[in-house]
């Protein structure tokens, strides 16, 4: 062997020895990609009472549901926590059955702001709109008019099933539902006034009081059941109904709610 032909060698493999796996990397020498963090939601709820059996159903649902849309959500059960820091971790507040009173002044505050703003989106079910004096609480203003300048005047204590009708076809939350469906067992809560008199209130769909099984002297005449404030930046839907377990058996209602998260979510 020359001098050459050794010289060549060992400059060979100096220049491996700057690469130890030659010109070629194989697929498991890439960096494997820095992955996206899950979204986060924020699900404010009371646990037991009459809505417990809903409250149950509900997240037997929605721990499938997060992980079948790779999302994370976090249960709190009353709003002490809440400020502004707080909610600036939250893509989305589900306000599943929580009432719209016993909120501490920083949690109003904070809420008023990440709605107003724009900060997230938020789905509100049931219990949301019992807005009045309960349990020696003011009624919050701001709130009822978030719900259109309503207050709570009755319900069906006595539970109905009845037919809702889909107003909006084309609207995100609407996708894939029938123009018509059954929703069981529930309380329809009736107000003061008509929230489709508002004029920043898009109704999405009503509930058929006609329908009423069993009948129910108590009613609204139009009762809107599931509708939008777009006055307001962020995105956000009310849902009437959300007393019953049974309610997630019913196909329209489950696709309505996904639609609503992902939606109010932007995802």
């Amino acid at each position: 062997m020359t001098h050459t032909h050794l010289f060549i060698i060992i400059f060979a493999l100096a220049l491996m020895g700057c690469n130890p796996k030659g010109a070629q990397r194989t697929a498991s020498s890439v960096p494997d990609k820095v992955m996206a963090k899950p979204l986060q939601i924020l699900v404010l709820t009371e646990r037991g009472g009459q809505h417990g059996g809903f409250t149950d159903a509900a997240f037997k649902w929605l721990d499938a549901f997060v992980e079948n849309h790779k999302l994370k959500y976090t249960e709190i059960n009353s709003t002490d926590t809440i400020n502004e820091a707080f909610l600036s971790d939250y893509s989305l507040i589900i306000q599943l059955d929580f009432p719209p009173y016993t909120w501490t002044d920083d949690a109003q505050q904070a809420f008023i702001q990440y709605i107003e703003e724009g900060r997230g989106g938020w789905v509100g079910l049931h219990h949301a709109t019992l807005l009045g004096e309960f349990d020696n609480y003011p009624m919050w203003q701001w709130f009822s008019n978030f719900m259109g300048g309503i207050r709570f005047q009755n319900y069906v204590a006595a539970l109905a099933s009845a037919t809702v009708n889909v107003e909006d076809k084309e609207h995100p939350v609407m996708k894939g539902v029938n123009p018509s469906f059954v929703v069981p067992d529930d309380e329809w809560y009736t107000f003061d006034h008509n929230p489709r008199a508002n004029a920043n209130i898009h109704v999405l769909a009503s509930v058929d009081e006609t329908t009423y099984t069993p009948d129910s002297d108590i009613k609204m005449g139009d009762h809107p059941a599931v509708w939008v404030n777009t006055g307001m930046k962020a995105r956000n839907v009310y849902f009437l109904p959300g007393h019953a377990a049974t309610l997630f058996d019913t196909p329209d209602f489950v696709t309505m709610f996904s639609n609503a998260i992902l939606w109010a979510i932007e995802k």
